[in-house]
């Protein structure tokens, strides 16, 4: 069982008929909008998460098919940008957010800040490129095996061929980031994506509070 972070609370909000599941820490007004990696879940935010609370709200939403929400039909990034917007608007706090990111949400962190205002918009560990890629592939391109081990639990993919068919509009994108032109293992090449909410927590926080 996951340790229970202060300040965070669960809930719905209703979606395409259906319930998006989110945790919500209060702080100041500014909120943060934090997107997990895809075959991940909002859990990866946890300990980051912890460490903003105070500064800003802190969203950590299940996208689709993730975690404790259920997979509708509409799945494009302009379909999910649209209901993240509503829920952020939900909360009445008059102020644009910070959306960030993770790995393969890029995507949807991108339609989120090309169809509605933000305050900042960060992508971290974008894949250089995972078209066509399996389940396997798609995990391994977050550099989840660079977690820390007592983040380890903050780190299960759901290693499901059927999501990532679900998801393959979003994997089959362009990146914005150039391919590394060497293959080396994750943990020896710092240009690698290294899964940083976790396994650099406290400084993506100093990145996000920058923002604020």
């Amino acid at each position: 069982m996951h340790p229970r972070p202060p300040c965070r609370s669960t809930h719905t909000f209703p979606a395409a008929g259906s319930h998006l599941v989110y945790d919500r820490w209060d702080g100041a007004a500014r909120p943060v909008l934090l997107l997990h990696a895809l075959l991940f879940d909002r859990t990866e935010w946890w300990p980051l998460a912890a460490d903003l609370a105070g500064s800003c709200t802190v969203v950590a939403p299940d996208l689709p098919g993730h975690g404790e929400t259920a997979l509708p039909a509409g799945l494009t990034p302009d379909q999910v940008a649209g209901v993240l917007a509503r829920l952020v608007e939900s909360f009445g706090l008059r102020r644009a957010p910070i959306v960030v990111g993770h790995a393969t949400s890029a995507p949807l962190a991108t339609a989120f800040a090309r169809q509605f205002a933000v305050h900042g918009m960060l992508t971290v560990d974008e894949p250089a490129g995972v078209v066509g890629a399996g389940t396997d592939a798609v995990v391994a391109a977050t550099g989840v095996d660079r977690v820390p081990e007592q983040f380890r639990s903050f780190a299960e993919p759901r290693r499901d061929p059927g999501l990532v068919a679900a998801y393959r509009s979003w994997l089959d994108q362009p990146s914005s980031r150039q391919p590394v032109p060497h293959a080396h293992r994750a943990g020896d090449d710092p240009e690698l994506p290294r899964f940083t909410p976790l396994s650099d927590p406290e400084g993506l926080a100093a990145r996000i509070q920058y923002l604020l």
